[in-house]
């Protein structure tokens, strides 16, 4: 009897976790689908409700409009550009420094490591923050959006946290060998970081094409520095304040909304994100090191 039932328990498990993960991917997937309904659908129309996964007019003036928004282009070129290049120095300076802070004869390593969790609680404020770059020399500068942020006192210790998890017989192994530090960080330590690499990538990418107001702060008055968040901010804003704007929006392109073009700009502002994520979910797993040493 008692097998029988263990054994109920054991084929009852697999059907309440499928029920529950596919409540769970309805409750995820609905918002975004939603909004790329509405985002696709007439903008008088949408006004209207019930409109849930599938548009009820279909159209496409909603991303016209939102593309046809001044400095539009040029945003999207910045935004790429902090986006790759923000990412990849982020990364390298960041693997770096949780390197160095892993090793167990570096002798200031719990100093740092204190002062660095110190820095994601206490900063200096706007002002202070503003005129320190002002005085750097970062203002009204691309730079701006890539120096600040090549250093984050959390995706360090979250590197440093995974690299503790390595076997230290690797690195003892490769310095027998006469292997260097640095040797060692590139041919042992970083592939067996990809996981914590690519999590970390995509943090920083994330935060990097999301950003919007390091854009209107440092450099608003340089329509060649705007950034892609920061016109559809500016978008978004133009049609939500005023009814003026919105009956000259309706006038112009017929049946454009601020509701259709907030989810078409949604959907815009995400769609870069959903694709690259594919590309790193593989990395997400771990163990990578499960049999490396044999001991």
């Amino acid at each position: 009897m008692a097998a029988k039932k263990a054994k109920k328990k054991v084929q009852i498990f697999p059907i309440v976790n499928m029920i529950i993960m596919i409540l769970f991917v309805i409750i995820t997937l609905y918002p975004v689908l939603n909004t790329l309904a509405i985002s696709l659908n007439d903008g008088t129309d949408s006004l209207r409700g019930g409109i849930y996964l599938l548009p009820r007019k279909f159209t496409w003036k909603n991303y016209i409009t939102v593309l046809q928004k001044d400095n539009l282009i040029t945003g999207a070129y910045v935004t790429v550009a902090r986006t790759v290049i923000g990412t990849v120095l982020a990364l390298i300076s960041n693997a770096i420094l949780a390197f160095i802070v892993s090793r167990k004869r570096f002798m200031f390593k719990k100093q740092l490591s204190l002062f660095w969790v110190i820095t994601m609680y206490v900063n200096g404020g706007l002002i202070p923050t503003f005129l320190l770059y002002k005085g750097l020399g970062l203002t009204n500068s691309f730079w701006v959006y890539v120096i600040p942020g090549m250093v984050s006192a959390f995706n360090m210790l979250v590197i440093r946290t995974y690299m503790n998890g390595i076997p230290d017989s690797l690195e003892e192994s490769a310095q027998l060998d006469g292997a260097g530090y640095t040797t060692i960080f590139l041919k042992i330590y970083s592939p067996l970081c990809k996981p914590v690499y690519a999590t970390v990538a995509l943090f920083v990418a994330v935060g990097q094409w999301n950003s919007w107001f390091d854009a209107m702060l440092y450099n608003r008055m340089n329509g060649k520095l705007t950034t892609l968040q920061y016109e559809l901010m500016k978008l978004l804003s133009s049609v939500t304040n005023t009814s003026s704007n919105v009956e000259a929006m309706k006038n112009a392109v017929g049946t454009v909304t601020p509701t259709s073009v907030r989810a078409a700009a949604t959907i815009i502002t995400m769609l870069p994100i959903i694709c690259i994520y594919p590309f790193l979910q593989k990395y997400f797993v771990t163990g990578l090191t499960l049999g490396g040493v044999k001991e």
